[in-house]
């Protein structure tokens, strides 16, 4: 044993920890039970650990442990206290002010998970209290209210986005997140309009609803970003590129969604939109900028003006299913996989910032199957 470890074995420097047995065997300094060890960490809160083999590796760790915590900077240690001290409430709020990559729909959303879900049970909860059993008794007080499994993922990740970036800030000492069993979101059978319908919806239809239409069953796009159409994004005859969005609450252009200012992604254009497109333009021309869709009132669509037209063109073209204007979107995944196009293609295509949220929605729709597989082994072989 070290001089350093022998002094210590005599007596523990103060604040240091102590370390012990839990056996209750009589001569516990030859028994072949592991050490316990517990200490205080920098933010001040008693921790515990086991499974030292012997007295010297117990004191190698407390003395480590003890050097680590003296090398803390008082200030940042002060700092970790003050955050965790912090009700959830007024930390959510200034961890939002702090994501300037958001679009202001997904700041929007976040708001509206926080005020209905995640501030009602946990808004004056002190933040360096949170640990798993407080994430699992949340998560079971959503399912007993009968919330969506939709909104329990979401307002879950949420959670998560804010207790880790606690937890990594030192706010937080454990992991509030380890061994939480996340609410599992089994998505809704996705309704895809038949060609026909689609057919159907333009011929009754407005110009600029067909329009519309066009460019989210042929390139993907979401609804704002199809507001946005540009004569000036076809950068080549079969490429469509995808700058930005219309925010569709307050009629002003905005970042894409999961993309950084000024980022854009680009989607094949079929020689339909293409055209749509063209004979759009030549019929009611574009602004000095270039966009396309106007309303008398404003310069941009909004929601609520997509839906009017709509449910006017769905009532007219005498269709009763639950189609929305979101299922061109699928109907886009579904065209490019029953193709073979690869997800991954078809994931970027449509903005969709994690390939297994594209997976776990049209995993269905790919015709690989086990079967098939096994015949294209075949010919291989």
């Amino acid at each position: 044993m070290s001089q350093e470890l022998c002094t210590l074995a005599t007596k523990l420097i103060r604040g240091m920890g102590s370390y012990f047995k839990t056996c209750a065997c009589t001569r516990q300094s030859r028994c072949p039970h592991p050490y316990s060890i517990r200490y205080r960490d920098a933010a001040g809160r008693q921790r515990e650990e086991g499974g030292y083999a012997t007295q010297d590796d117990a004191l190698e760790q407390l003395a480590k442990l003890y050097r680590d915590k003296r090398t803390v900077p008082a200030q940042q240690a002060e700092m970790k206290r003050t955050l965790g001290k912090q009700r959830f409430g007024e930390y959510a709020s200034t961890w939002l002010g702090r994501q300037r990559h958001y679009a202001n729909g997904t700041v929007r959303t976040v708001n509206q998970l926080l005020n209905t879900q995640l501030l009602p049970p946990l808004e004056t909860r002190r933040i360096n209290t949170f640990a798993s059993t407080v994430v699992d008794d949340f998560i079971m007080a959503m399912e007993e209210g009968k919330v969506g499994l939709a909104t329990q993922q979401n307002a879950f990740d949420t959670l998560k986005k804010i207790l880790l970036d606690a937890h990594h800030r030192g706010a937080i000492v454990d992991d509030p997140f380890r061994g939480v069993i996340p609410p599992e979101y089994i998505p809704r059978q996705i309704t895809i309009p038949t060609l026909d319908e689609i057919h159907a919806l333009k011929e009754v239809g407005s110009d600029a609803l067909g329009l519309l239409i066009d460019l989210m069953r042929g390139c993907g796009l979401r609804n704002g970003e199809a507001y946005a159409v540009n004569k000036h994004r076809m950068v080549a005859d079969d490429v469509y590129r995808v700058t930005e969005q219309i925010d569709g609450v307050r009629r002003v252009p905005a970042r894409l969604k999961h993309r950084k200012p000024g980022e854009f992604r680009e989607t094949p254009m079929a020689v339909t939109v293409r055209e749509s497109i063209l004979r759009y333009e030549a019929t009611y021309g574009a602004d000095d900028d270039g966009y396309l869709i106007r309303t008398q009132r404003s310069r941009f669509w909004a929601h609520t003006t997509l839906d009017y037209h709509w449910n006017v063109a769905k009532k007219r073209a005498g269709i009763t299913r639950k189609l929305n204007p979101y299922s061109l979107r699928h109907f886009f995944a579904s065209n490019c996989l029953s193709r073979g196009i690869p997800i991954t293609d078809v994931a970027e295509w449509m903005g969709h910032k994690d390939i297994n949220m594209t997976f776990r929605i049209y995993r269905h729709l790919m015709p690989a199957s086990i079967g098939r597989a096994a015949r294209l082994l075949e010919s291989g072989l």
